[in-house]
């Protein structure tokens, strides 16, 4: 892998991180329960991460 590549990936799950955590915290603020707002952030960071990876895939 080229470093533009490892760099690209790394800047792909840093936003994906960052989505979970937001997506986390919200849930839970909205009253869920932790469990369940764990699984709400795990969903949002696996599909941010499908679409990017896909976007990238169609790119190329």
């Amino acid at each position: 892998m080229s470093l533009v590549q490892i760099m690209s990936l790394l800047l792909a799950l840093s936003i994906t991180l960052n989505i979970a955590v937001g997506a986390t915290l919200l849930a839970r603020w909205a009253g869920a329960g932790l469990g369940n707002a764990i699984l709400t952030g795990a969903g949002a960071a696996a599909t941010s991460l499908a679409l990017y990876l896909a976007a990238v895939a169609a790119y190329h």
